[in-house]
């Protein structure tokens, strides 16, 4: 029990490391297209929360659920010249909005900024009743 909050903490970290991971990924694929000439998707993580099997009892940690791909309709680009026009003369590019991706790189930096502060500060306090005890 006294190491509840650390780990509460520590799945906050997990999950918001993976949320950057993913929010890097759509980044660096941002005018990606696979061999078949067909774009990158954004990808978008679904959290979950833990749940003890036995009592079916809410543990206050967190995963990582899923991975989805965005649905929103890829981004038209018109340059016929390109081998991957169709015969409108549109290129299909990736759904990645940058500054959304930004934004959203932003958030899970702050969120996992607030796990860490959370981890330590419990940390601290065990730290110290331990000393208390000790005298």
């Amino acid at each position: 029990m006294l190491f509840k909050g650390l780990e509460v903490a520590q799945t906050g970290l997990s999950v918001q490391k993976y949320r950057m991971d993913i929010i890097a990924s759509n980044l660096a694929n941002a005018q990606s297209v696979d061999d078949n000439g067909n774009p990158y998707r954004r990808k978008i993580p679904v959290f979950e929360e833990m749940v003890d099997r036995q009592t079916d009892i809410p543990l206050s940690k967190v995963r990582i659920k899923k991975v989805l791909q965005d649905p929103t309709p890829y981004k038209l680009e018109f340059d016929p010249s390109n081998p991957l026009a169709d015969q409108n003369g549109y290129v299909k590019l990736p759904n990645i909005d940058p500054m959304r991706e930004m934004v959203d790189m932003i958030s899970a930096m702050r969120t996992y900024e607030a796990n860490l502060t959370a981890f330590n500060t419990h940390k601290d306090m065990l730290l110290k009743s331990i000393d208390i005890i000790k005298v």
